[in-house]
C-alpha cells in the first residue's frame, strides 16, 4: 500500500511533537545541572544576557530538531517505510545525543569559572 503525503505527514508530525517535549526537558535538565555544578560562578552570570542567550540556544535547538522531519519523510514515503517507522526512534535518540552534548559545551561556556 502507497503511503500520500498527508499521511506521511501526519504521522510525521504525531511522532515527533510528542518527543519534543521529552527533547527539551532533557536539554532543560543539562542546562540545570551544569549551572548547579558551576556554582556559585554560575550564579554571578544570571541576567538579561543570560537569559537571551539561552533562549536563543532554546530557539536555535528547536529548530534543529524539524531537521528530523524531511529524513522522516524521505522514509516515509520510500519503499523502506516499514522498516523505517521501526528504527526512526534511533534517529531521535543520534539528535538527542548530539543535542545534549552541544548544550553541554555551550552551557559549559556560559556557567564556568572561566568564562
Amino acid at each position: 500500500m502507497e503511503t500520500s503525503i498527508r499521511d506521511a505527514l501526519t504521522d510525521a508530525i504525531h511522532y515527533w511533537e510528542r518527543r519534543r517535549i521529552l527533547y527539551n526537558l532533557v536539554l532543560a535538565l543539562i542546562v540545570v545541572a551544569v549551572f548547579v555544578a558551576n556554582w556559585p560562578a554560575s550564579q554571578a552570570r544570571l541576567g538579561f544576557d543570560l537569559a537571551q542567550r539561552l533562549f536563543i540556544l532554546a530557539v536555535l535547538a528547536n529548530i534543529a530538531y524539524c531537521a528530523a522531519y524531511p529524513v522522516d519523510l524521505f522514509a516515509q514515503l520510500s519503499a523502506v517505510r516499514a522498516t523505517w517507522l521501526r528504527f526512526r526512534w534511533l534517529l531521535f535518540v543520534i539528535g538527542m545525543l548530539f543535542a545534549a552534548i552541544i548544550a553541554r559545551i555551550f552551557t559549559q561556556s556560559m556557567f564556568s569559572h572561566a568564562a
